[in-house]
């Protein structure tokens, strides 16, 4: 039967019109099929017809059924696999980041070292060679086991395999953290610093940072990783601690997108922002609806674009229905606005003006509904006193809740106007 060398990939019909493409990326067959990409298990691991019917069934099970499967590692203590990593959040494209640090999106494998041994961010066990971990530190640290830019498959293709293989010299572990370290991040950094200061250790060393010191740089920055086939940046808060869960101190940022959009109503702010604009209403070319809260001076906000405006906002990406996600006002377009397309939806006579905030209660109630592709959450918001209670789950369920007292009124009625804020700024849109 035909096979493929290392680094070889042919082409297969399939039942669409466009061909499937399969490869051999160090020793890890893939096809382009969806048979093949929709398969929970590890990519290794994965087999289709396509494959099949190229290599023969006796040489498809050969490879897939020699490999062992992957055991979960446990941290002692822990009741859940994976290490405890500290995760990221986005970027909402408002948040002043002057001053943070700044450092490149690897992409690469997460690994977390334990002091003895490599795990996965699912806990899975990666079977690095002795002389490849040989001079790593007793206490742990955390990573990212990288080859190069673009080279994410080649680079899982090694750090999966099972025999410790000369392939490993060709990664790098890049770390840019010391999690055993209760100290601010800038004196972890300066231990890592400490760490590597001329040691002979061959395949690990501390990943630059540096700091942030406007949106522009930022900017340029973000268009030099990206030049060179980087995926993006990452910023850490300065002073921020190390703990384990997704957290707002550790943010991602990608490509940047401009857009033009058409306001078709005003929102009312709360907290700080009451009497004045809370967010623009406003609508695509093609008809696509959304708000832009963010961006704005608080000058704007007490004269805001007019309805029928044509404004400039800035985001990261597109939602799968077509809706800029962390979007962020820019500024207003002094020219007509465009026309719509055929898509676009009849817009109504009147413009839609929403007030959120109810006058006169003595209690806030609000609820909110967030549904993208497959995802179909709610959150709600119950403000009374000195209380802030928040109940959150996928939708038809009674998800879960939890209330946080404040010292008084004021400081629970700010946090309460945070929280819908950061909701409203990810797509959550009231019901």
């Amino acid at each position: 039967m035909p096979d493929l060398e290392d680094g070889e990939s042919t082409e297969m019909k399939g039942s669409g019109a466009k061909p499937y493409v399969l490869k051999n990326t160090g020793g890890v067959y893939s096809c382009s099929c969806p048979a093949w990409r929709n398969q929970s298990t590890a990519i290794e691991r994965r087999t289709c017809k396509h494959l099949r019917k190229l290599r023969g069934d006796a040489a498809e099970e050969t490879r897939i059924g020699g490999a062992l499967p992957q055991k979960p590692v446990k941290e002692k203590g822990e009741g859940e696999e994976g290490p405890p990593l500290l995760l990221a959040e986005s970027w909402d494209n408002a948040l002043d980041l002057s001053g943070w640090w700044m450092s490149e999106k690897l992409d690469g494998v997460r690994a977390w070292w334990d002091g003895k041994q490599f795990i996965s961010r699912q806990g899975n066990l990666y079977h690095a060679p002795d002389w490849f971990v040989e001079g790593l530190p007793d206490t742990t640290l955390d990573g990212e086991l990288w080859l190069d830019r673009k080279k994410f498959q080649r680079t899982v293709s090694i750090v999966r395999r099972q025999d410790k293989t000369d392939h490993w010299k060709e990664i790098r572990f890049r770390v840019f953290d010391a999690p055993a370290l209760k100290d601010p991040f800038e004196k972890r950094l300066q231990a890592l610093a400490d760490l590597f200061a001329g040691s002979k250790l061959a395949y690990a060393s501390a990943l630059e940072h540096i700091r942030c010191t406007s949106v522009d740089h930022l900017k340029e920055e973000l268009a030099r990783v990206e030049a060179l086939g980087g995926e993006g940046l990452m910023l850490r808060e300065p002073g921020s601690a190390y703990h384990a869960g997704r957290s707002s101190s550790l943010l991602k940022v990608k490509t940047f997108h401009d857009a033009e959009a058409t306001v078709t109503g005003h929102q009312e702010g709360l907290g700080k922002h009451k009497g004045r604009l809370g967010a623009l209403l406003v609508k695509l070319a093609d008809g696509t609806q959304f708000a832009v809260g963010t961006g704005f001076s608080d000058k704007e906000r007490g004269n805001p674009p007019p309805v029928g405006s044509t404004i400039t906002f800035r985001y990261q990406e597109l939602t799968e229905a077509g809706v800029p996600r962390f979007p962020s006002y820019v500024g207003i377009r002094h020219e007509e606005p465009p026309a719509p397309s055929k898509r676009a939806s009849k817009p109504k006579s009147e413009p839609v003006v929403v007030t959120i905030t109810p006058e006169g209660a003595d209690a806030m109630k609000k609820y909110y509904e967030f549904v993208e592709g497959t995802s179909s959450k709610f959150w709600e918001i119950t403000h009374s006193g000195s209380d802030v209670t928040t109940r959150w789950g996928r939708l038809g369920t009674d998800g879960q809740s939890k209330t946080k007292t404040f010292k008084d009124e004021a400081a629970a009625k700010k946090e309460a106007d945070k929280l819908i804020a950061e909701k409203t700024g990810k797509g959550y849109v009231e019901k």
